[in-house]
This record gives structure tokens, sequence and C-alpha cells, in this order.
């Protein structure tokens, strides 16, 4: 009787969270406890050393599940829940069955500024998920395939164009509930002592957000993955949703504003003030990160990994994520300018009067 009552009550009780439920799990995640992730923090890395110079921008991250840069790739429309948020995506299937998730929209600035952050986090060695800018050809799509979950008449074609393919990092999500992710706050809880990342990796990881603008950066867009399962020895936290940058933070995280936005990004210094080490980035409702505090440490590792980057890498950086047709007003070499004069901020800055945070 007991049995029963609980299935009944998750059918109409809860029938929106089972279903929530549902797709966590097969999205890769698994149901843990708070100590659990709490020592799932406590050890994990936000970066691995990479040769910055050798990193192939245009083409990015190579492997089994990458696609060639503007590869036009055929696919079947899979109708299901499409999950939290309001950007622009649909699902899709290969014909050897694997399922894609896509973005899309020439007006959804998250179908360029994810494959710009993504890119330079990658490149830098901080780990990412992997996002590939292609044309998608879907068979049965409807015409609004975020907001009509029906596949339309199988044998029908659309084109989307812009679009991008997201490729999830490694590892297995840990969260105690659904889109839990990570505050920024709890990077102060990683403890290099327990073989977590050092306090400069972490201060330059957030130096990196702050120059990027990463305006919508709730807890729900960063994750906490284990790499080795079942033992968890070995962990990530890193930034899941980097849709929101390259423009300026903002409080409701406008996309307009907030995502390959050249004028806003472009006059919003890294710095606040002429002295002193906090980062200039504004609050934003959902946010957990704006005002940060750098340390010298901090500076100093980024300001070491931006200068690796060459011109070279630096116009693929822009070219691949296709900010010129995002934002008319500005070319590559507009926006590769802008980022020399942001990375010689940092450069220029002493934070030596910072204290190191633990």
């Amino acid at each position: 009787m007991r049995v029963t009552s609980v299935i009944v009550g998750c059918a109409v009780v809860s029938a929106v969270l089972c279903i929530a439920g549902e797709q966590w799990e097969a999205e890769g995640a698994a149901r843990t406890t708070a100590a659990v992730r709490l020592d799932a923090i406590r050890h994990a890395g936000v970066w691995t050393p990479t040769n910055v110079a050798a990193r192939d921008v245009a083409t990015g991250p190579a492997g089994p599940d990458a696609f060639p840069p503007q590869a036009t790739v055929h696919c079947t429309f899979v109708p299901r829940p499409h999950g939290r948020g309001s950007t622009l995506k649909f699902d899709c299937a290969l014909p050897s069955g694997r399922q894609l998730k896509v973005r899309y929209g020439d007006q959804n600035g998250e179908v360029y500024a994810q494959v710009a952050a993504t890119r330079l986090l990658w490149a830098l060695g901080f780990d990412a998920n992997r996002l590939y800018p292609v044309t998608v050809v879907c068979r049965g799509c409807p015409a609004d395939p975020f907001r009509d979950r029906q596949a339309s008449d199988g044998a029908r074609e659309r084109t989307f164009d812009p679009a991008t393919i997201e490729v999830k990092a490694e590892g297995r999500t840990v969260e105690t509930r659904p889109d839990e992710g990570w505050s920024w706050h709890e990077l102060a809880k990683v403890d290099e002592a327990a073989g977590g990342a050092p306090a400069r990796e972490r201060d330059a990881l957030t130096l990196l957000a702050v120059l990027m603008q990463h305006s919508s950066n709730k807890a729900i867009n960063q994750r906490i993955v284990c790499l080795d399962e079942p033992a968890c020895a070995h962990t990530r936290m890193f930034l899941a949703d980097v849709g929101k940058t390259f423009g300026a933070a903002s409080l409701l995280n406008d996309d307009a504003v907030a995502s390959v936005n050249f004028k806003e990004w472009s006059r919003t210094t890294v710095w606040k003030g002429t002295s002193g080490c906090v980062g200039n980035l504004a609050m934003s409702l959902t946010g957990t990160l704006h005002s940060p505090t750098i340390s010298e440490n901090g500076r100093a590792f980024l300001r070491d990994l931006l200068a690796q980057l060459s011109d070279r890498q630096l116009h693929d950086l822009f070219t691949v994520a296709r900010f010129p047709e995002r934002d008319r007003t500005a070319t590559v070499d507009d926006w590769v300018a802008a980022f020399k004069r942001k990375r010689q901020e940092i450069a220029a800055r002493s934070c030596a009067d910072v204290a190191t945070r633990r």
C-alpha cells in the first residue's frame, strides 16, 4: 500500500519532477549526498597543463565526436523535452543512432559566444564542453523545433544555419539534485592539501570569466564531474554553459547585450578602477559571481597563459565562432585588437597587495 501511494504520488503530484529526474540520469548525472559532493569539490581540479601555442583553435578539440568547422550534418529530429532555459535548441540523431544536442538561430547569441568561449577555455587548459559550428540538415524537424516537440513529415528536411553541436565534457556529473551545478563561492572550498586546484588556478579561472564577461554565471551553468567512478578520486569543476559572453554582464542576462556585443565588450574594462584587483563583472539576478577580488598569483598565472596565444590563434578564435555574422559592426581584426587590450590590462596590473586565498 505504501509503495502504491509513492508511485501514485509521483505520477500525480510530482510528474514534472519525475520526468526531470529521468532526463537528468539519462544525461549523465548521478544522485549523491551532500558529503560526497563536498568531498568532490575539495579535491577538484580546474586546469590541466597545456601546450597553449600548439592548440589548433580553428579545428577545435579532436575526438570521435568532433565535427570539422562549418561541416554540414544530416540527422533526424528526436522529440524530447529540452530541459530548462530559453536557448533555441533541439535533439537530432545521426544514422548511427548517436544523438546530438543542437543550438540554432542567427539571432541566438549563444550560437556564436559558446564556440569562442569554449575554444578559449580549452586552448588555455581549462575544461569545457566542446562546441562545433556547423550547418544542420534535419529530417522531420518542425519549423520551430524548440517549441514544437512533435516531428513533422518524416521525409521533409529543414536546414539550420548557423548552428552548433555540443559534446559534453567527460565525466559523470556529481549533484544532489538535478541542475545543482556549483556556485562561484564554492571554489573557496577546494583544498590544495587534499589534491584540489591551487588558489592561483582558481583565481585565473575567475579572472578569465571576467575577461570573457561571463554574465550568466548561475550555479546551473557550472558542473562538477567525477572522472573515475566509483572511486571519484579525480574530479573537475568547470564552466558548462558560457553562452552569455563577449558582451557585457547584465542584470537580466539580456542576449543582445551579453552575447557577442562588440561595443559593450570592447569598452568594458577588466578591472574596476585604476588600482587594485577587483574584476569588473557586474551582477546578474541569477548569478553567483560579481566583482571578484583576484590574487597576484592568479593574475600572473592567467597573464602567462594568455601571453602564449598567437595572433593567428586569436584570429582563428573569432573567425571560427563567426562573430562578424553576429555583430556586423566589428571585424575579426577589431575583436582581436580588443582582446589584446584586455590581455595587456591583465599584464599591466599588480595585485601584490592582495592576500592569496587558500
